[in-house]
């Protein structure tokens, strides 16, 4: 069985492959949206209402599902088994030209956490949750979501079913995690909205679904679909 690091992403490699074959065909924008969010904002659930109103062949991959992919040879097969091999070579030195020297730095779970979402960016029509996806996946459709850190209490008191201290430190302590997670893979700041193509502030004015419906709208017209 060919191994991730065979597989390589279309969004990542326009120009590299046009420097190795010497041709400048148009190559189509793959249909994929990437969703940074705050922890309490309600992204993961807008994810999800996303692929509701796409429908398939939609497909969400969170922050379980990719470490679960980047554990677990044989979830690593099935995406294989989705991507066209001939089509996607030269992952390794892609990522390598991506990350540079840093690259051999990374941890062996970080390393292969890029190469799942290369291939999951591969194989389209995908809505990525976190992960920094969204600076390994320039050409997707890039969303942040936020949300008023009184808001973001609320709901996760109310959907946790925790204590008002135990809410806020969880998100004190996610917003913290997730900053630390993306500088040290792509140094960047996550929270600076020109990373994004649309930043969606949910609560009180935009509830969830009217936030679903506006990104879901953007990449009918994005991607024409």
């Amino acid at each position: 069985m060919k191994k991730l690091y065979q597989l390589i992403q279309k969004n990542l490699v326009y120009e590299k492959l046009f420097d190795l074959f010497q041709k400048k065909l148009p190559l189509p924008e793959l249909p994929l949206i990437t969703i940074s969010r705050e922890k309490g904002s309600g992204g993961r659930l807008i994810a999800h209402l996303v692929a509701k109103k796409l429908g398939k062949p939609w497909k969400v991959y969170h922050k379980e599902i990719l470490e679960e992919i980047a554990k677990e040879s044989h979830l690593e097969k099935q995406l294989i088994d989705e991507v066209d091999e001939k089509n996607v070579p030269y992952i390794e030195e892609i990522i390598d030209d991506f990350f540079g020297k840093k690259y051999f730095s990374l941890s062996n779970y970080h390393k292969q956490l890029t190469k799942v979402l290369s291939t999951i960016g591969q194989r389209g029509y995908a809505i990525i949750i976190g992960r920094g996806a969204n600076y390994l996946l320039p050409n997707s459709l890039k969303v942040r979501t936020i949300c008023e850190m009184e808001q973001r209490i609320k709901w996760e008191m109310q959907y946790e079913n925790l204590t008002r201290k135990q809410a806020v430190a969880l998100i004190e302590k996610s917003d913290e995690e997730r900053l630390r997670f993306v500088k040290t893979l792509f140094s960047h700041d996550q929270r600076k909205a020109h990373h994004y193509d649309l930043v969606v502030r949910t609560g009180l004015h935009l509830s969830l679904e009217d936030a679903a419906e506006l990104i879901a709208k953007m990449a009918k017209r994005r991607f024409k679909i």
